[in-house]
């Protein structure tokens, strides 16, 4: 008699309301696809946030290519870019584009350099603290004189 009441409390502790923990599974799945899909967008956006400033870089440097110094392309010595013009046109550009970075030109004048540095706004991973993600962008152009084509047939 003893062992069966032992056996029936057992048994009634045993058995738990497991009502609700459907409602706390799917709240936890929902929380991770949420997640899931934040990574994706935003890691997608700033992407093509490095992309584009990629693209702003190399415009930039082309902008500064064109700012050759006439004297010596007049004569026929060198074609090198003027740095003070080539700086300022390439400053210009990113200045017009909404971007900000450094331009070098090369000690021979034939090579500049653009440096963008910028941040993502974050849309989904400012929820857990991610405000932004650091994006940069680089492009190079480089003069070139007397490159002549391969003969065809």
């Amino acid at each position: 008699m003893v062992l069966s009441r032992l056996r029936q409390r057992w048994r009634s502790q045993g058995r738990r309301d497991d009502r609700g923990g459907v409602t706390v599974f799917v709240a936890v799945c929902v929380l991770a696809l949420i997640g899931i899909i934040g990574v994706a967008v935003d890691g997608g956006s700033k992407m093509r946030a490095t992309e584009r400033a990629d693209y702003i870089a190399g415009e930039a440097a082309r902008a500064g290519g064109q700012a050759i110094d006439p004297a010596d392309a007049i004569s026929g010595t060198a074609i090198v870019v003027d740095p003070q013009n080539a700086q300022a046109a390439a400053q210009a550009y990113l200045r017009s584009a909404g971007a900000t970075g450094t331009v070098s030109v090369s000690g021979d004048g034939k090579t500049l350099t653009v440096h963008i540095t910028g941040a993502y706004d974050t849309k989904f991973l400012s929820v857990v603290g991610i405000g932004s993600l650091p994006v940069s962008g680089h492009g190079k152009a480089t003069l070139l004189h007397g490159v002549t084509a391969p003969e065809g047939n």
